[in-house]
């Protein structure tokens, strides 16, 4: 009977999901914020609560976490890594200051301690990288100047994942200051580790893992990432951690491969980790932190606007590409509630999830929008002003003709009296 009621609940989590994506493309929308409204309805204080599967679908969570974090890795090369690293880490400094640090003040300001700031922190300071390509690929900017900004900004927050997501995992276990500073050092020592291996022996670990069998393929790529992420977990390190480390390791055709064949499986567990984050959130606990998640939006949308325009002054591009490159950066998603989720399941601050849950709802609706009007906006705004100055530079020399010819009339009357 269990089973049964598992299988019933699961399959119409599956279907729901099916649909709300289904809707979501219709509108061009990302359908995470859908995924989350599905938790929450189905989840504690929600319209129709579940039980029997919720276990299970805590593991599809967990797994859905583990692709997130392998797909990522898959996109880069260890070269690009480093390249993107040398090149244009003072746009990393200022993303990281101008957007995480909102975050963590607002923590303290809300009375959460230092760890719910450390967390909060990376929940304003991560973009989407998702719904960013799906945005720029939807608006035609693939081919443009700025985009080569907008990714390299990207790549320097997945790379500082890999040592943000050791930190909050110490953190969140309540690891005092020297099993942390370990923690850190083996997530340092990985990352460098798997960097160096990767540059200098690539070729050879894709070769490995390389057959022509798609099948055989998949378990390999698969059955990998899931072992590395389970000894990276129980090192205290981040199971993300690890499995974006055995994407970075795969290269060539073997990571092509593996990201078409694990794409739809990616998307699967995905929706279920959103639909999972959702679960563990009270709906009614959603309207008191309305207002601060709200003002913390528009704060991290503005900040993450000025980051995008000034990675792109920094690399030469026109005025009108550094606000297209600023608009972009804007949404938030799957990574932000990848970090609450950590500090949510630990159990570190009750109003933690409920404010990330409306902020992601928030900018994820609102990312594609300063994407496409932030530019065009910007442009308006620029003329108007312009506008003004021309305005203004023509009524002084008019003003002043004004009085030259009053003065001459006055000494004319003046001369005949």
């Amino acid at each position: 009977m269990h089973s049964a009621v598992l299988l019933i609940e699961f399959g119409s989590i599956l279907l729901g999901l099916g649909l709300l994506g289904r809707a979501a493309g219709r509108f061009q929308l990302s359908p995470i914020p859908l995924y989350l409204l599905a938790g929450l309805a189905f989840g504690e204080g929600g319209l129709l609560p579940l039980g029997a599967s919720e276990e299970f679908v805590a593991i599809g969570a967990e797994i859905g976490v583990i692709l997130l974090l392998l797909m990522l890795g898959l996109e880069y090369t260890a070269g690009d890594l480093v390249t993107n690293l040398k090149a244009h880490y003072p746009s990393g400094l200022v993303d990281c200051a101008l957007n995480a640090v909102p975050g963590a003040v607002a923590a303290l300001l809300l009375g959460w301690g230092p760890v719910a700031a450390v967390v909060l922190g990376g929940v304003t300071w991560i973009s989407s990288s998702g719904v960013i390509a799906k945005v720029l690929g939807d608006l035609g900017r693939v081919g443009n100047r700025e985009t080569p900004v907008i990714l390299s900004v990207l790549v320097l927050e997945d790379l500082a994942m890999a040592v943000y997501l050791p930190i909050v995992t110490a953190l969140v276990a309540g690891a005092g200051l020297l099993a942390g500073s370990v923690t850190l050092a083996v997530a340092l020592g990985a990352a460098g580790l798997v960097l160096f291996v990767a540059v200098r022996y690539g070729r050879v670990i894709s070769r490995f893992v390389s057959n022509d069998d798609p099948e055989k393929l998949l378990l390999v790529v698969l059955g990998l990432t899931i072992l590395v992420a389970g000894v990276a977990q129980q090192l205290q390190v981040s199971a993300a951690v690890g499995a974006f480390l055995v994407g970075i390791a795969l290269s060539g055709e073997v990571a092509e491969g593996a990201h078409t064949l694990l794409s739809p499986l990616r998307d699967l567990f995905a929706a279920v980790f959103f639909v999972f984050f959702g679960l563990h959130t009270d709906p009614a606990s959603i309207p008191p932190v309305l207002l601060p998640a709200l003002a913390l939006a528009l704060l991290t949308a503005a900040t993450k606007i000025a980051t995008g325009y000034w990675a792109a002054r920094r690399a030469g591009i026109s005025v009108r590409g550094r606000w297209r490159a600023g608009g972009a950066l804007v949404a938030r998603g799957e990574f932000s509630i990848v970090i609450a989720g950590l500090a949510v399941g630990a159990g570190i601050e009750p109003s933690l999830g409920p404010l990330a849950t409306a902020y992601v709802l928030i900018l994820v609706v609102l990312g594609p929008l300063t994407a496409r009007y932030t530019e065009p906006l910007a442009r308006r705004l620029g003329g108007r002003r312009t506008a003004r100055k021309r305005s203004s530079q023509t009524a002084e020399p008019a003003e002043a003709g004004a009085a030259e010819a009053g003065a001459a009339e006055a000494g004319a009357s003046v001369s005949e009296s």
